[in-house]
């Protein structure tokens, strides 16, 4: 095998890696404090040292990751006012994303969306396609915006939100069920302001209940 084909194949692994690392930061399998060892990662997703190391120095770079020692992170913790700033960002990017994209959305692609919304809607709990789900919706309208800053300065912020979501759990699934369906449902009827004031609405509802816990309510 020649030294490019190696070379292909342990970025291609990296990748790999790092997608799968962050999916499980994000959907809880490895919570926020919790100390990220370089082999056991290897050896749980059956993949070489070095594209896992590269993996989990470019999620440190994203400060989803804080290092601990010299093979070794931990999940990092997002502070209560990070959250809520960042909360605050997201109402205007994500309402001005439905605004940027209105024109653009597809009414068939909606609509599977909504049929997904409220399957998913029907269990209670918090699980892995329900996060999935969100970012489906939530990054839907960035994407189709055709704004690529826009994209990834929201993933970013998304991120950042789920890290302290995933640490305190809101048990949010049947308010942002309602909620989500709000903004399609606006959408779907043509109406872009009601679907901008929609999100706003959600996006507050869960700092509210962010909030809530935070106070031990």
């Amino acid at each position: 095998m020649s030294d490019y084909m190696v070379a292909e194949r342990e970025q291609n692994l990296a990748e790999l890696a790092y997608t799968q690392i962050k999916r499980m930061i994000l959907e809880k399998k490895l919570p926020s404090g919790m100390s990220v060892v370089e082999g056991r990662l290897a050896d749980y997703l059956d993949i070489s040292r070095t594209p896992v190391r590269e993996a989990l120095m470019r999620l440190a770079a994203e400060d989803l990751l804080v290092k601990q020692g010299s093979r070794s992170f931990a999940v990092r913790n997002v502070s209560a006012t990070e959250f809520f700033q960042a909360v605050h960002i997201r109402e205007i990017l994500e309402s001005e994303a439905i605004a940027l994209s209105f024109e653009r959305l597809d009414r068939a692609v909606l609509a599977e969306l909504r049929r997904d919304i409220v399957e998913l809607g029907k269990t209670p709990d918090q699980t892995a396609a329900q996060w999935q789900l969100d970012d489906r919706l939530h990054r839907m309208f960035p994407r189709v915006s055709g704004n690529g800053v826009l994209l990834r300065t929201i993933d970013e912020l998304r991120t950042l939100t789920r890290l302290c979501e995933v640490t305190y759990p809101l048990g949010r699934v049947p308010s942002s069920t309602t909620e989500h369906l709000a903004i399609v449902d606006a959408l779907l009827a043509g109406d872009r302001d009601a679907a901008r004031a929609a999100m706003v609405t959600h996006l507050r509802n869960v700092a509210a209940d962010c909030m809530d816990i935070l106070r031990g309510g």
